[in-house]
């Protein structure tokens, strides 16, 4: 399985469980890594074979900015079912932090893994 990385996707929203975490943008910090076959995209050389980095990225920023969820890990599911929905992917490694959520720890965060066959939903598109 060929892998597409986005890292260190900075975008700020409002995410968390606290009051004043609801009226304050805060950044997070997103890592992204899409199991892909790139052969098409390789061979033809031409992004309409390839999924579209811009275009990953422009949807983890969509969701992270309208959604508004408390949980990171609701964030990481939305962003993933989109990710699958939206493109030919087959695998997605997922990882969310929250700069600054505790003191004292360097990162907070969440990562998840998904395969598109494990989505009985996306399966089936």
């Amino acid at each position: 399985m060929d892998k597409i990385f986005l890292r260190g996707l900075r975008i700020h929203t409002i995410i968390g469980i606290h009051l004043w975490e609801r009226t304050l943008e805060r950044p997070l910090v997103f890592d992204l890594e899409l199991g892909v076959d790139t052969r098409a995209a390789a061979s033809s050389d031409h992004v309409r074979d390839a999924v579209d980095y811009a275009a990953v990225s422009d949807t983890v920023r969509e969701i992270a900015t309208t959604l508004k969820p408390q949980l990171l890990e609701t964030l990481a599911e939305h962003i993933a079912r989109a990710l699958f929905d939206r493109f030919p992917i087959q695998t997605l490694k997922l990882g969310i932090d929250k700069p600054g959520a505790i003191g004292h720890v360097k990162g907070v965060g969440v990562q998840i893994e998904r395969r598109r066959e494990d989505d009985a939903t996306s399966a089936t598109r």
